[in-house]
């Protein structure tokens, strides 16, 4: 498939945006149980702040992929069938409850909603965290099944590509967080950035899978297949036109598989090797994390970015193979 880098951006950023989220209420909700210092209010809206620039940017990246933006409020009508209306309806939802939740915490308004057992208080804000955790899980499945469903398309007709566009998307906003946590001075750096481990080694192994499973994909479209005819030798010779088309332009990377293989190893670097080594660092050497943290976040968002255009570029589109010849 041809990678469009408005999804590319679309899908990086606001995954990036979605586990930033997720980290920040993880630490609020572990604060109120104990096990972490309090994170304080003005980092928790900052940081909401931070998460809902980067679902915005992401949102504006879509609207490049769109031939009429304006007709874009239609594609909600269609939940009941389609993914991507429902991720059309999930993304907004999600950026509304981390505003809600940056602007409680801005303005310290967090009154109890009520009392659990042992006389244990319901905050606003830890509601609204709660429905913004789940917004982002559900956000990510969203996203994900928009080509996980596509069946003819084996390479994304997997689970490990809802897996994938979880994990990778929490990794890089736990990451985000660490770094933003030791850009504030907040006393999380250890707790974020271990997660962030966590989180980008289990990517690792779970895009390894993916890409030891599609290495081992046959292919149920043939030349036979494509055209119909059932003949043993088939061979094309020529597309039946000279110019290109938009079948020629939008099923195919048009790069070479040197080009292929390499965009692997440095989205494998980028995305994984990389970032937890320097989380690592940040974790066992008494030094300075931020800028450190800072530089694990970006090498990994670029290396999310290259996962993604290797993810759309190695989806083989069976009409390629009645356009071989040009493809």
């Amino acid at each position: 498939m041809h990678p469009a880098f408005s999804v590319i951006f679309l899908t990086t950023l606001i995954g990036a945006g979605q586990g930033l989220f997720l980290g920040l209420f993880g630490a609020e909700a572990l604060s109120l149980l104990g096990v972490l210092p309090p994170p304080g209010s003005d980092f928790l809206a900052l940081g909401s702040a931070l998460a809902l620039a980067f679902l915005v940017l992401g949102l504006i990246a879509s609207f490049f992929h769109l031939g009429r933006p304006e007709r874009a409020w239609r594609t909600a009508t269609k939940w009941r069938t389609s993914w991507l209306s429902r991720e059309v309806i999930v993304l907004p939802a999600f950026m509304g409850v981390v505003f809600l939740y940056g602007a409680a915490h801005a303005f310290g308004f967090n009154p109890a909603l009520g009392t659990l057992a042992g006389d244990v208080p319901v905050l606003l804000t830890v509601v609204l965290g709660a429905i913004g955790a789940l917004l982002a899980i559900v956000l990510y499945v969203t996203t994900a099944m928009i080509y996980a469903c596509i069946k003819f398309l084996q390479e994304w007709h997997s689970p490990l590509t809802v897996v994938n566009y979880t994990v990778l998307g929490a990794a890089n906003g736990f990451t985000l967080a660490a770094a933003y946590a030791a850009w504030a001075g907040v006393p999380l750096v250890a707790f974020l950035a271990t997660v962030a481990i966590v989180l980008t080694l289990l990517g690792l192994g779970t895009r390894s899978a993916s890409l030891v499973r599609n290495s081992r994909i046959k292919s149920k479209s043939t030349l036979q297949t494509a055209i119909g005819v059932k003949h043993p030798k088939i061979q094309q010779k020529s597309q039946g036109f000279m110019g290109g088309s938009f079948n020629t332009r939008e099923f195919f990377h048009h790069m070479s598989a040197a080009f292929l293989r390499g965009m692997k190893w440095i989205f494998l670097l980028g995305a994984f090797v990389v970032p937890a080594i320097l989380l690592l660092v940040v974790l066992v050497a008494r030094i300075d994390p931020a800028n450190l943290l800072i530089a694990a976040f970006v090498i990994q968002y670029l290396g999310m970015v290259a996962e993604r255009w290797f993810f759309f570029a190695q989806a083989n589109h069976p009409q390629n193979i009645y356009y071989q010849s040009v493809a």
